[in-house]
């Protein structure tokens, strides 16, 4: 059965038509998911929080389309600002945290800035950071107790050593001198004949008597002879 021309025309024009539309929504489809996984500052998030006895500041990216972003920290003070920190991170569907040490007072007001090359991100998380109202708790660090000292027991007692005799001190008893030592001159005895040193002295004078005894014999004689 043959199509007549003027049927097969406008079937070729629905066709057409049908192609066109189809084309143009799957065209809007792919734009509208680009721009809904585009990098974008809502999906940052930030707090200040506690590891232990410190304190940080933590930044969360929720980007599904892992494009890099500079996250950098500056505290707000006095009308002033102070850079704590910046780093680099590439966001997650589940998301990717990054974490600043930051030894925060209480009640202090941080400001988070992202920038990204794509998508022309270039801002401040809204409402940037305020820290809670009591600091980090300080750990005290455990006392150790002391440990007890154990008695020793004294060291055995060496027994004295022997005292060597001094080179002065002779090492035997002087020996007695011999009984027939000479005595020393001046003695008034003699050990071997007894006489007295003033043996001389009395020889002089017994000479003498003995010749005063004979002038006196010698002169008795010449008076008996002249009687």
């Amino acid at each position: 059965m043959s199509v007549p021309p003027s049927l097969s025309s406008r079937i070729s024009g629905r066709a057409g038509r049908l192609a066109g539309v189809t084309c143009a929504a799957t065209v809007l489809a792919l734009g509208a998911a680009g721009t809904a996984s585009a990098c974008n500052i809502s999906e940052f998030t930030a707090a200040a929080s506690c590891n232990g006895d410190k304190g940080v500041i933590t930044v969360t990216d929720k980007d599904s389309s892992g494009t890099p972003a500079l996250v950098t920290v500056y505290l707000q003070s006095n009308g002033a600002e102070k850079q704590i920190g910046a780093k680099t991170v590439n966001g997650t569907r589940e998301g990717a945290t990054l974490t600043f040490e930051e030894n925060w007072a209480p009640n202090a007001t941080y400001r988070i800035h992202v920038k990204t090359d794509k998508y022309d991100v270039d801002e401040d998380i809204k409402g940037g950071v305020t820290t809670p109202a009591t600091a980090c708790a300080t750990e005290k660090p455990t006392e150790k107790p002391t440990p007890t000292a154990t008695p020793t027991s004294p060291a055995p007692s060496t027994p004295a050593e022997t005292a060597e005799p001094s080179a002065s001190t002779s090492t035997s008893a002087a020996a007695p001198a011999p009984a027939n030592s000479a005595s020393p001159a001046g003695d008034s005895n003699l050990a071997e004949t007894g006489a007295s040193s003033n043996t001389g002295l009395f020889a002089g004078i017994a000479a003498a008597l003995v010749v005063a005894g004979g002038g006196v014999v010698f002169a008795l004689r010449k008076r008996g002879a002249k009687a």
